[in-house]
């Protein structure tokens, strides 16, 4: 993995953008994606990506080749190659490294402007699986959100949207709750403890940043939720469990997230659309 470009200013003009969930490496996710951008949303030209990414890059460029995406921003997960991200972004602290033609890695945390309005990402997440994975191969501890991680998102002040993998603490959203609530995989207690660490850090941030939007990944669920003094979540999914089309759309004072299902095995994908913008 290589560093093409490298900025510490990600100032994009677009009013709408596309925000994508889980794909880990699945290269006919981002085909399916490819086909359905098109029709869907024909003006959108960026993607955010929530994590659990650990894709080919080049391979993603052909995919979307036909397509007007011009730039794919990716906020890590825990899934993601570590072992070679950490060194690379390493090379370039706090700036954003491009390493395709359209694929941005994000650093931990980043700030971008989109729509003249100020985004946040904060990636990374504790892999509950880690017992199933072999350090090195297939997980490395540069997965956490450290200390050092949640003081320098929080000193960077307010977001109107903030990007993350992990879900907050408190999250409003009830599907997320019940998962986390019921543990419904079995996965053992220390793991339990270390996930619970690592979403109240993301919780840290989001009560100091209060962004009128959150959009996280990681539980595999297509859901949302506000809170009692506004703030509202999205939660996207890995992968869409209907096989049927349509789409549905809410608003927060700022953006308005239109997500679809566009097949059976397309993660799920949410437009976020500026406030006065038109579409």
């Amino acid at each position: 993995m290589d560093a093409l470009e490298h900025s510490a200013d990600i100032t994009l003009p677009d009013q709408r953008v596309a925000v994508l969930g889980d794909v880990h490496g699945n290269v006919g996710w981002i085909r399916m994606l490819a086909r359905a951008l098109p029709h869907l949303a024909p003006d959108v030209t960026t993607i955010l990506q929530l994590g659990d990414w650990w894709m080919p890059p080049d391979e993603v460029d052909e995919a979307l080749t036909e397509t007007g995406i011009t730039g794919i921003y990716v906020t890590g997960g825990n899934h993601e190659p570590w072992g070679e991200i950490t060194p690379l972004m390493n090379k370039y602290p706090g700036e954003a490294v491009r390493v395709s033609k359209l694929v941005w890695l994000l650093p931990r945390p980043a700030r971008l402007t989109i729509g003249g309005r100020s985004v946040l990402s904060l990636g990374g997440a504790t892999s509950v699986d880690r017992e199933s994975r072999i350090e090195g191969l297939t997980w490395w501890p540069d997965e956490a959100i450290t200390d050092e991680h949640v003081a320098a998102a929080i000193a960077g002040g307010p977001a109107d949207l903030m990007l993350t993998h992990e879900s907050p603490a408190n999250t409003p959203v009830r599907p997320v709750r019940e998962i986390l609530r019921t543990n419904p995989h079995r996965f053992p207690k220390a793991a339990l403890e270390a996930s619970a660490a690592s979403r109240a850090r993301v919780s840290e941030v989001w009560d100091a940043v209060h962004p009128e939007l959150l959009a996280h990944g990681h539980l595999h669920v297509g859901a949302g939720g506000q809170t009692s003094d506004g703030r509202r979540v999205a939660s996207l999914g890995a992968k869409v469990t209907s096989g049927t089309s349509g789409s549905s759309t809410s608003r927060t004072s700022g953006w308005r997230r239109r997500a679809w299902p566009s097949s059976a095995d397309l993660p799920t994908t949410t437009v976020l659309v500026k406030r006065g913008s038109s579409g």
